[in-house]
Formats: C-alpha cells, structure tokens, sequence
C-alpha cells in the first residue's frame, strides 16, 4: 500500500480552498479535489498492510492533545519564480506534531523528515508557458496573506493512496484521535 500519515481539513475550509484555488485554474495546472486536501504530516510510500497496522497501532500513543490550527497565505514550491507546486500554509503546533510522528516512524524504520514545511497542496503545476509561470507567481503573491479560517486538529489520519490517470483516489486506513497529555497550544 502505497501510504501517509495526515490531518484532514474540516468542510467549511475545504469550501473556501476551492474559491481560493479557482484562481489558478489554467491549462498545465491541475487543481487537487477540495475534498482531497489535507496537511501532509509524513509520506511513508510502500508499506506492507501487516505494518500499517502496526503503524496505526502505534500512532494511537501520539502524546498530543487537540489543538487550534490556521490554514492560509498562498505559496508556492520549489519557488515563486519557478512554480511547480502551489499550496496553503498551515499553522497551529504542526512541526511539534509532525515531530513526535517522526519519533514514532522512526521505530518503524522511517527516516525523519528535517525539513518539514506544514502546507496543504491546492494546485501542482506541469508544463506551462513562461508568461502562464509569471502570471501564477503574481496570483501567489496577492494571495500571500489570505487566511482562510481556524479549526480544530483532534485526530491524524493514516491514509492510502492508489494513482489513477483521473487522479489519486485516498482511503483512509485508520484515525487516531489526539488524546494525549501534550498541550502544543499554550
């Protein structure tokens, strides 16, 4: 199973990602389905279904406690000038999340991610022309300090992935509601 570990977003956010990501809907620009976005907390790739299970297992120790999270300012990956991703930042106590996900895997085997950016993906770019680039890299830097609202992050989700020619098609294995002693909100 091809897997990841993420946090999913509540509706009315997803409602306001799809207005916002309406804005670079372009030929060469594949928007992600509103009801495909999530934070991406940790790819793990193939992994065997007897380990997912443990994995989720697992995940159940994760010490944090719910906590209040923001989702908004449009960016974009590896660049502003060369685009090849365009996504919403996220934050909120993300990185002492994804750290203590990363503590977990790591007994699993997984390599930690040092260099984790909390985001969700709303658009990845594939061969535009240079004026379509320039265009997409103003659209991002309008949208730089648009916030799209607060929610509450209670549980991680590990999810599968299958790739089709329509797009990925998510699953979500198991959730793990946050019920832990660690208060990353103070």
């Amino acid at each position: 199973m091809r897997i990841f570990i993420a946090v999913d977003l509540p509706d009315q956010v997803r409602e306001r990602i799809a207005e916002i990501a309406a804005n670079f809907d372009r030929s060469g620009v594949k928007l992600v389905k509103p009801e495909l976005v999530h934070v991406t907390m940790k790819f793990l790739g193939e992994v065997e279904e007897r380990v997912v299970k443990e994995i989720c297992t697992a995940l159940s120790g994760v010490a944090s406690q719910p906590f209040k999270a923001q989702i908004g300012g449009v960016g974009a990956f590896p660049k502003p000038s060369y685009i090849r991703v365009i996504w919403l930042g996220a934050s909120g106590s993300f990185d002492l999340l994804h750290s203590e996900v990363d503590r977990i895997l790591g007994s699993f085997g997984f390599a930690p991610d040092d260099d984790f950016v909390a985001h969700a993906t709303i658009a990845r770019v594939k061969r535009v022309s240079r004026e379509t680039r320039i265009e997409l890299g103003v659209e991002v830097s309008k949208l730089a300090e648009t916030m799209l609202g607060e929610f509450t992050v209670d549980s991680l989700s590990v999810k599968s992935s299958t790739l089709t020619p329509e797009g990925p098609i998510y699953k979500t294995v198991c959730e793990i509601p946050l019920k832990g002693t660690e208060r990353y909100d103070r």
